[in-house]
């Protein structure tokens, strides 16, 4: 391996450089037996980030409007709350937030199909931690997501 082969694969990362040396990962969902693309596929990341940027800038106006007279550090603080309250009321009932729905996302227990409301509580609580929801797997998901046995898919 030269030089530009070592400084190649440190750019590119691990997986990159794995697969490069023969080793097969798969499509992300291929071990969950969820189809590569289409409807059932797991939801890329600019989807889910898309959805998270609807629902808090929609929690945001929320707090703005009935909590505070003004866009202070109190807003943001109660559009964390208005923001868990919503995400556990509709992801743990539907399988989807407004932001979510937008996407054409919903989040479905691997076992059942469905969220209970158990489940959505857990999911929605590490969400607002943000930390679970920044450590991913190799399928991408979250360790909110690996925690509550849940997976969020494109509709």
């Amino acid at each position: 391996m030269d030089n530009r082969q070592a400084i190649g694969s440190w750019l590119s990362g691990p997986r990159a450089a794995m697969e490069e040396a023969g080793a097969d990962f798969g499509y992300r969902g291929e071990q969950l037996g969820l189809p590569e693309q289409g409807p059932g596929s797991i939801a890329r990341p600019g989807r889910r980030i898309g959805a998270l940027a609807v629902d808090w800038g929609l929690c945001l106006l929320i707090a703005y409007g009935l909590f505070t007279d003004g866009y202070d550090a109190r807003t943001g603080n109660w559009a964390l709350l208005v923001f868990l309250v919503l995400s556990v009321l509709t992801v743990g009932t539907i399988g989807f937030t407004p932001g979510k729905r937008l996407f054409g996302l919903r989040v479905v227990a691997l076992d059942t199909g469905t969220v209970q409301p158990l489940r959505g509580l857990l999911r929605s609580v590490l969400l607002c931690l943000a930390i679970p929801a920044l450590v991913w797997d190799r399928d991408g998901r979250g360790l909110h997501d690996r925690l509550a046995r849940t997976v969020e898919v494109r509709v």
